[in-house]
């Protein structure tokens, strides 16, 4: 029924301290990643790992964070803006999440970016768009701001843990400033891209070619909270194969999946953030799920809907996975 209070399951997530009820409607994040090695960063810091199988073929991957009280979904896009967006729209109409990161690697356009920091993208630029004639180039970009909430947490992330990222190296520098995102992997800064990027694009400081695609399919699903986090992996100033060969794209996934997980840490809880929701009420596409608790009850969720089949379960016991 329309306004319809959605029912609270009887178990609790507890993280830091807090526990936090399950409610019917999917309390999670979702984080997408364009290559393996990205994913791979990202997915250890993850436990409990559950796939979850979209219709079309799509693999996800569901999990709990330690620390934090969000359930994270997350799924690799492969390269390029079209299928980062198709895959970002299956992950929220299956998930609702509350906001939706993408993590990876970019290439540096600025020759003072140093090999493994990290870039929190607070524009995002399409620059493939314009008109081509006799007059030369016009560009027409597209662009989308970060979301402030989340812009926000992540400077409050960088300055409240001062830490290495990794275990045993130096504090990358955490930089807050635009990305450009389209379909051509620059190794060059004196091609015409690059010169292009250089005269209408000045102010990024990063090239890749996902987050386009992300940030329209969250602009198009109500605005949905969405952030680029990339580690710097390689330069244009520099050949691309050279950083490869000394393992800088490791690293940069590395740094980047450790400052998004800092990030979820410090996230407040998914019933407020400073008394306010992180995004509006979202409902997950149909999925069943069954699962058995304590004394052989069994209950189901469906469509955002809760059904239970005998004496609700002990709140203090979760469900089996």
């Amino acid at each position: 029924m329309h306004g319809q209070v959605p029912r609270t399951l009887f178990v609790k997530r507890c993280a830091r301290g807090r526990c936090f009820p399950v409610t019917t409607a999917a309390q999670r994040l979702v984080i997408l990643t364009a290559l393996d090695i990205e994913y791979d960063a990202v997915r250890a810091y993850l436990t409990d790992l559950v796939p979850r199988h979209h219709p079309t073929g799509t693999i996800f991957e569901v999990g709990d964070l330690p620390g934090a009280p969000w359930q994270v979904a997350i799924g690799v896009t492969g390269p390029g803006n079209v299928d980062a967006g198709v895959l970002a729209e299956r992950a929220v109409t299956m998930f609702a999440p509350a906001a939706m990161l993408f993590v990876g690697i970019a290439g540096a356009l600025k020759d003072w970016l140093a090999l493994g920091d990290v870039v929190v993208a607070t524009k995002v630029f399409a620059y493939h768009g314009g008109r081509d004639d006799d007059a030369g180039f016009q560009a027409r970009p597209r662009s989308w701001d970060a979301s402030h909430r989340l812009e926000q947490l992540a400077r409050h992330t960088a300055r409240a843990d001062p830490r290495p990222l990794r275990e045993g190296g130096a504090r990358p520098a955490i930089h807050f400033l635009p990305i450009a995102a389209g379909e051509v992997v620059l190794n060059s800064p004196s091609s015409p891209l690059a010169r292009q990027l250089s005269s209408r694009y000045n102010d990024a400081v990063a090239i890749e070619m996902e987050s386009a695609g992300v940030c329209a399919a969250g602009h198009l699903n109500g605005n949905l909270p969405t952030l680029t986090i990339r580690g710097i992996s390689d330069t244009i100033h520099a050949a691309k194969a050279d950083a490869e060969r000394a393992g800088w794209p490791w690293l940069a996934a590395e740094h980047a999946a450790a400052f998004a997980a800092r990030l979820v840490r410090l996230l407040p809880g998914p019933e407020q953030v400073d008394g306010a929701p992180l995004a509006a009420p979202r409902t997950a596409a149909p999925h069943v799920q069954v699962n058995s608790a304590s004394g052989g009850v069994v209950y189901a969720v469906q469509a955002g809907n809760q059904s239970i089949l005998g004496a609700p379960p002990d709140p203090g016991t979760p469900p089996r996975r």
